[in-house]
């Protein structure tokens, strides 16, 4: 689908038709916002490649199929962004996230993506009836109210993360279950999926924040550098739940070290006293014809009685060395 709007200080938003590009290209009045969403082969060749002529290169990474390194590329008269979205409703199970592409012009933006919603793209252009900023501003303030609601989306996920760890650390204390440990790796590459994904987009963004693209206004560099902010405290965030994951991770290693150690102590215990009872056990039941204790009436009783006090020994040195 494709959509399309003029923007024109002290004016509402008015729709705008892809056959008009030419025209306004040739007398530009005002901005233009064109968003290919859920975008076809076939439209993304014809607008980006026939209408707005853009690098032929950058139309690829725009149809490439699969994860790319956030980016940005200048072309001279636009620059092209590669920035990534956390998938809604996917959660850090299951971390995925959608491609936004974004040529910035002049005085025209055009985004494109290839999936059902880009709620960062949404939410912008429905911002574009009550915020006056969108119209007055130019598209380098468009470009960053796009990109900083994308980065702000960032954060509840963050926070399902760090309650999710405070839960397994607890678990981790009290009953250290295999479970525990597969929702502990779960998370760990979660973050670092999410990292993966921070660290490019902070350095692209800092680039945005400093005079280096005529694309971007001085006034909307500002808005940028806040932009940075964000991602610089998401990623010391990220760093921190990895951080606390790994040491949930080694404290649940340790712990079930020391279940083993429990019950392998316990079982050095249980042989360690049956080893003498089975010596003298094996003694006894010697088939020998002569055997001098096997005529004595209290033979028997007095082998148990030995059994006995051979435990009780055990057991009482084995105490007072707090072997357990």
């Amino acid at each position: 689908m494709i959509k399309a709007v003029k923007l024109q200080p002290d004016q509402p938003p008015e729709n705008f038709s892809i056959d008009q590009v030419s025209t306004f290209q040739k007398k530009p009045e005002g901005t233009i916002w064109v968003s290919l969403e859920n975008a076809s082969s076939e439209e993304i060749n014809s607008v980006l490649l026939d209408t707005f002529k853009f690098h032929h290169l950058a139309v690829e990474d725009c149809q490439s199929i699969g994860y790319q390194t956030p980016k940005v590329d200048d072309f001279g008269k636009y620059i092209f962004i590669i920035a990534n979205a956390i998938k809604p409703n996917g959660g850090f199970r299951g971390l995925d996230t959608i491609e936004l592409n974004i040529f910035l012009g002049d005085n025209y933006i055009v985004t494109c993506f290839t999936d059902e919603h880009m709620p960062c793209v949404e939410n912008t252009w429905q911002r574009l009836e009550r915020d006056e900023r969108m119209t007055t501003r130019g598209v380098d303030f468009l470009c960053h109210a796009i990109l900083d609601t994308l980065v702000d989306d960032y954060m509840p996920l963050l926070d399902e993360m760090d309650e999710e760890v405070e839960w397994l650390e607890d678990q981790v204390l009290a009953k250290p279950e295999k479970q525990t440990l597969e929702r502990l790796l779960t998370l760990k590459h979660a973050v670092m999926s999410l990292r993966r994904v921070i660290s490019p987009q902070r350095e692209f963004i800092n680039r945005l924040s400093r005079d280096e693209f005529p694309q971007v206004g001085a006034i909307s560099r500002i808005y940028f550098r806040d932009i940075y902010d964000h991602l610089v405290r998401i990623q010391d965030l990220s760093e921190s739940i990895r951080d606390i994951v790994s040491g949930a991770v080694d404290i649940y290693l340790n712990s079930t070290s020391l279940r083993l150690n429990e019950v392998m102590k316990a079982l050095t215990v249980v042989s360690t006293i049956f080893l003498p009872l089975t010596f003298l056990a094996g003694v006894y039941g010697m088939n020998f014809k002569y055997f001098p204790e096997l005529n004595w009436w209290f033979g028997y009783p007095l082998l148990w009685v030995i059994f006995l006090l051979i435990v009780l020994g055990m057991l009482a040195f084995f105490k007072k060395r707090g072997w357990f």
